[in-house]
């Protein structure tokens, strides 16, 4: 279509809008308009219907949760670079860009300064609810825009959601470790296991390693990008599906033996309706049959990346989603067919001013049509290739307690105006069941 068929359009579609609402319309109408798209709904009946059954968030505080959900998500920052590099931006940052806004107006109103984020160590994470389009409308703001944006170029500030920051702090990362990140694109994360291994500014070369993986080949070349900002000799990006993902070979001292991890991330494909502050789409689209079809690509995902783990070594499965059969399930589940081999991590004491609630231990299956299943008897034989037995919760009441769920973690949008998310951290005691030699980290 030409320029002018596409002025004469839009005039005439002002025009119709015009006569249909007698002036220019409310900014919301505007701005669906601009866009050529009508403005989504940020409602879903069976959403509600289904996270009000299982009891996720507090009671009393389900009023909160759903309004956090319909507020955009703040913009986040985490200052990247190894531990010197960072303290300099973070000087600069602070001492001359959130000076000059301290008392800073802009139509009348204070702008609202932007907070580090209380649980990320050394201020190297901060959220800012400043929008694009106050940022154009003061001097000031344009130039801390203008740094922010330079410096997001050069690979020193790198903008990732703040929950997504929580895995690699859980895996407690030395210079020494052997690191696997099964589903790693984009990169942010991929980026702060890096940092880590770099955190010893005197070790030019740590020992250790990132082995970067992603089954989709193109997002393999973001995941290059993301690593080449930090010029490190320790990472190898890999194309693979992740749920059968090949053991690697390492020489030690002129032997052949199996690469065993000492650490490994498992932030597996889900719903992410952890992500509706972020991703609107997500509010029109929501079924439970999402999550149905993930929950066996997720197991088979978090048992191959338990068996490439060393015994005493660490792997924290996470995900952007809030549904019990992505995620308690599946750690139930690895749990029972570990026979012991694994257990969870209490990481209550670790990331303090972290605002998270425990795991649950009963929830229901529903399918998209709104019927509920409370066991895998009651699942009728025409439903058995939708459901698993996998996705309900163990009744034996005894087993259920040796496997400590509550210790998972769930961070809820509304305690820390962030997006929904889930992590779980396993610890390998000893061989999967399966698996009969291994060496120890």
């Amino acid at each position: 279509m030409g320029r002018r068929a596409r002025d004469r359009r839009r005039q005439q579609q002002q025009q119709q809008r015009q006569e249909r609402g007698g002036g220019g319309g409310s900014s919301g109408d505007q701005a669906a308009w601009a866009g050529g798209y009508p403005e989504i709904v940020k409602e879903n009946e069976l959403f509600e219907r289904y996270y009000q059954e299982l009891g996720i968030v507090p009671a009393g505080e389900w009023d909160a949760f759903m309004a956090a959900l319909r507020e955009p998500l703040p913009a986040t920052l985490r200052i990247t670079g190894y531990r010197s590099h960072a303290k300099e931006i973070l000087h600069c940052l602070k001492e001359k860009y959130f000076r000059e806004l301290q008392d800073l107006e802009v139509d009348g109103q204070k702008v609202e300064m932007p907070q580090s984020l209380s649980w990320y160590p050394d201020e190297l994470a901060w959220h800012t609810n400043l929008s694009r389009k106050i940022l154009r409308k003061s001097p000031q703001l344009e130039k801390f825009h203008q740094f922010l944006v330079s410096e997001t170029e050069c690979g020193n500030i790198s903008r990732q959601e703040a929950v997504s920051m929580i895995p690699p702090l859980l895996l407690n990362v030395s210079p020494h470790h052997k690191i696997l990140d099964m589903c790693a694109a984009p990169g942010s994360k991929t980026a702060q296991l890096i940092e880590m291994l770099h955190a010893d500014m005197n070790v030019p070369f740590p020992n250790g390693f990132v082995i970067a993986n992603d089954v989709d080949n193109k997002r393999c070349y973001l995941l290059v990008h993301q690593a080449k900002r930090l010029n490190s000799p320790c990472i190898m990006v890999v194309n693979h599906d992740a749920s059968s993902i090949p053991n690697l070979q390492i020489d030690v001292d002129g032997r052949k033996e199996i690469l065993f991890y000492d650490r490994i991330l498992c932030d597996v494909p889900c719903s992410g309706d952890g992500t509706m502050r972020k991703n609107i789409d997500v509010w029109k689209k929501w079924t439970t049959q999402n999550s149905l079809q993930l929950h066996g690509l997720q197991l088979r995902i978090a048992t191959r990346g338990v068996e490439q783990l060393a015994e005493g070594g660490r792997m924290v499965y996470s995900t952007c989603s809030l549904n019990p059969i992505e995620n308690e399930a599946v750690i139930a589940s690895l749990l029972e067919k570990s026979q012991g081999a694994l257990e969870l991590a209490d990481v209550s004491s670790e990331l303090p001013g972290l605002k998270r609630m425990p795991g649950i231990t009963k929830w229901k299956v529903m399918l998209k049509d709104g019927q509920w299943f409370e066991e895998w008897k009651d699942v009728p034989s025409n439903r058995q290739t939708q459901i698993r037995p996998t996705m309900f919760p163990v009744k034996d009441e005894e087993k259920l307690k040796k496997m400590n769920l509550e210790r998972c973690l769930r961070i809820l949008p509304h305690h820390q105006n962030t997006g929904g998310f889930f992590v779980a951290v396993l610890i390998k005691k000893s061989p999967m069941p399966w698996n009969k030699r291994q060496p120890k980290v």
